[in-house]
């Protein structure tokens, strides 16, 4: 059976993120990509922009608070996901059809920039633990500072 169609686009963030949570707490993160045909006019000896694609991007969870925290407006970006078509109503009455990305990833794109990249931390604090295994400090982890290799 064929699913949605899955695309990657390198692109140019055309705002900064959008962060927000829902009622329960989930990060979402709000994004447009603007990806564009650019060719060289050999008469006018020039770059030529063609016509811009924009295209609404909507990333959750982790990914999306890190993004946030990473890129803003004018960074260049790889975005890889699925496809969605939506139909809406305006307050007009008028019918518009949209195509939005379901974000699965994104990243810099070090085509004409560089990147250090920083493991993010990680935003919730496991559970206690009784294992011997467990590798917190010795203050909190009862089997001592180090593993039982």
């Amino acid at each position: 059976m064929a699913g949605l169609p899955e695309v990657t686009v390198a692109g140019t963030l055309t705002g900064d993120p959008e962060l927000r949570y829902t009622q329960s707490g989930i990060p979402v993160c709000n994004f447009t990509v603007a990806a564009n045909d650019r060719r060289y006019d050999q008469q006018q000896g020039r770059w030529i922009d063609g016509d811009a694609t924009f295209l609404r991007c909507t990333l959750w969870r982790q990914p999306a608070e890190n993004l946030a925290e990473s890129l803003n407006k004018g960074a260049r970006v790889l975005v890889t996901g699925t496809l969605r078509q939506r139909s809406y109503d305006t307050p007009d009455g008028e019918k518009r059809t949209v195509m939005e990305l379901d974000v699965a990833e994104v990243g810099a794109s070090l085509r004409w920039a560089t990147a250090k990249l920083a493991k993010a931390a990680r935003t919730s604090v496991p559970a206690p633990s009784d294992s011997a295994w467990d590798t917190r400090p010795a203050a909190t982890n009862p089997g001592g500072d180090q593993p039982p290799f």
